[in-house]
């Protein structure tokens, strides 16, 4: 979950490793640094605790010049987020960035040590550039190449890293190995990076490693091997992304902007998918794929974090509108432990970046347990779990930078709810029903336009929320992981605890946190779950719980002890979408007011790339 920026060329390139970095701050934000080989041949390294800017204060009052360098953004996973730990390491005339995790480090740490290496860090990735300076010493006969091939075989864990050898002054190797990698081409010039948007302002010209390639970087030429050795020609793609979409534009925060892009990245979402005769159109399902869910009696998904709260809300869609059981699970509890795979079940894995570890662990340890097949839901077609599944289906919310998950999250409910109507439509259940979500679907964007002219009024609930050291989120249905996820998102920024619960347990001990001090916040949509939810609100009236309701403007309430927050009329099927973009607004007004980081909080990073 860290951030890789790299470059070589003929000129100097410390400002385009400054741009990367700061671009890749969402990715890692405790500590950077920076190595440039010099004109005398010295390795020159960098690096600061803190935010990327520690760094750059430091670099511009040394007036850096360098053909050839390597950078890093880092989110602490070995040692603690010190100076000492960040990255480039060094080994003598080697030096490194690295993403990922070693797993097998502490056994070949020791083994260099007997070796006579000093380590002055706690890391993993310092053990790799003593052992790649180790190897290249023993066989000083091997090219570079054939060390780094040797050391690969040699580490087990999911990574990828940059290799910068001031012996070999003019060019750059990079190893992908579970972790995602890609080169930028330029003119005279050629870049390594973890995420394209290190480099969009330069080059929209980019070739997506794949697992186990080793690609030497000249400032003129690229060479790929695969995890064989074998020279292979990677695909050249152009990248479709405007440069100023990464951009905050007029927004304060990267988290605003992509809570009011939602309109936007949702029509995005159901492109050219909802045909005229009100079906769904999957381009990616190919003959195979149909074959697959015409067959599918059981789908179990798995996913975390917030993709994990969309698949919660598309198990009631799957059960109650296309008849197909489901089950729903985070990743990293599948992984470890014994289960039965139930008869003709398809895996569908949720991801926003399709890198998060325990969903690639999942996916593999799945591999041959019986599944019909592996789905994966997610927005970047380059992830390694895309090329990993069997299929895919992508969101197409488009680059989303803020640590806490908005539009990423609404676009993979969108998806789930059309992969509901497929299957309606394939197997035969109910064509009025796939008819009538794709009516709901095309309306969905101007449904959460209309929700987003409410943020006033949502901000003002912020204000008397803000103090508040504890809130808890009530819904029932499908909307009790829309509560889940709008207590994630308050403990995400806004750093108040807060919990989600299903409204119908409150009286299994819940109700013992109720009194008038604990913000209680229900979702209760006008639906045939209503008059239940109305009696839950009595239990807590009859308490002095301090309650404020989430409703339409029609719904009538008994208002004791109680504050209605309306909103306009919402169909019912896509209600769940609809108030997660309140709880977005909620959330973040109050860590806004607080003063709080909200695109980088604290301890988290945007993409989970270590178990």
């Amino acid at each position: 979950m860290c951030g890789i920026i790299a470059a070589i060329s003929r000129k100097n390139i410390i400002n385009i490793l400054k741009e990367g970095m700061i671009r890749l701050e969402y990715r890692g934000y405790d500590s950077s640094g920076l190595a440039i080989i010099d004109n005398k041949n010295k390795i020159l390294r960098f690096r600061e605790k803190g935010k990327v800017n520690n760094l750059i204060k430091s670099i511009e009052r040394s007036h850096l010049f360098g053909n050839i360098g390597i950078a890093h953004t880092r989110w602490a996973t070995h040692g603690k987020a010190l100076k000492k730990n960040a990255h480039p390491h060094i080994s003598s005339n080697i030096s490194i960035v690295h993403n990922g995790v070693i797993e097998n480090y502490k056994e070949i740490k020791i083994c260099l040590k007997k070796e006579g290496y000093q380590f002055s860090s706690d890391t993993d990735t310092e053990v790799i550039a003593h052992l790649i300076h180790f190897t290249q010493n023993k066989n000083n006969k091997k090219t570079l190449l054939t060390v780094i091939q040797n050391v690969t075989k040699k580490l087990k864990g999911n990574y990828s890293m940059v290799i910068m050898d001031k012996n070999n002054p003019n060019v750059l190797l990079a190893v992908r190995s579970g972790s995602p990698l890609l080169i930028g081409i330029g003119k005279e010039e050629n870049y390594i990076t973890s995420d394209q948007i290190a480099l969009l302002a330069i080059t929209q010209r980019f070739i997506y490693l794949h697992e186990g390639d080793i690609a030497i970087l000249t400032h003129s030429d690229i060479t790929v091997f695969n995890s064989h050795g074998i020279s292979k020609k990677r695909k050249e793609t152009q990248s479709k992304i405007n440069f100023n979409n990464v951009s905050k534009g007029l927004f304060r925060h990267y988290m605003e902007k992509e809570i009011h892009e939602q309109p936007h990245s949702i029509r995005n979402t159901i492109l050219n998918r909802l045909t005229k005769n009100k079906t769904i159109y999957f381009s990616e399902f190919n003959t195979r794929a149909n074959k697959i869910l015409s067959k599918t009696e059981h789908i179990h998904i798995v996913a975390c974090g917030t993709s994990y709260h969309a698949g919660l809300v598309s198990k009631y869609w799957f059960e109650s509108l296309s008849m197909i059981p489901c089950d729903v699970e985070v990743a990293s509890e599948f992984c470890y432990r014994k289960f039965v795979v139930r008869k003709n079940s398809l895996l569908l894995i949720i991801s926003q970046s399709g890198e998060t570890a325990d969903n690639l662990t999942a996916l593999r340890t799945a591999k041959n347990l019986g599944y019909l097949g592996s789905l994966a839901i997610c927005n970047s077609k380059s992830s390694s779990l895309v090329y990993e599944t069997d299929f895919s289906l992508l969101t197409h919310a488009g680059i989303e930078i803020g640590v806490a998950s908005t539009k990423a999250f609404t676009a993979q409910l969108t998806v789930l709810l059309m992969l509901v109507a497929k299957f309606i439509n394939i197997k035969k259940h109910n064509i009025k029903l796939e008819h009538d979500i794709v009516n709901i679907l095309n309306i969905l964007p101007d449904r959460i336009e209309s929700i987003l002219r409410y943020k006033n009024t949502i901000y003002t609930l912020a204000k008397k929320l803000f103090y508040k050291k504890n809130i808890i989120f009530l819904g029932k249905g499908e909307q009790y992981p829309i509560a889940l996820e709008g207590a994630l998102k308050i403990k995400e920024i806004s750093y108040i605890h807060a919990e989600g619960y299903p409204i119908g347990e409150l009286k299994h001990g819940t109700l013992a946190l109720v009194d008038s001090k604990i913000p209680i916040i229900i979702i209760a949509p006008n639906n045939n779950l209503l008059q239940k939810i109305k009696l839950n609100i009595e239990e807590i009236q009859a308490r002095e719980g301090l309650i404020y309701i989430f409703s339409d403007l029609f719904t009538k309430f008994n208002q004791n002890n109680s504050n209605i927050i309306r909103f306009p009329y919402i169909e019912n099927l896509i209600s769940p979408i609809f108030y997660s973009v309140s709880l977005q607004l909620l959330a973040y007004y109050i860590a806004l007011i607080k003063g709080n980081n909200i695109d980088q909080p604290r301890n988290l990073a945007k993409s989970v790339t270590v178990e």
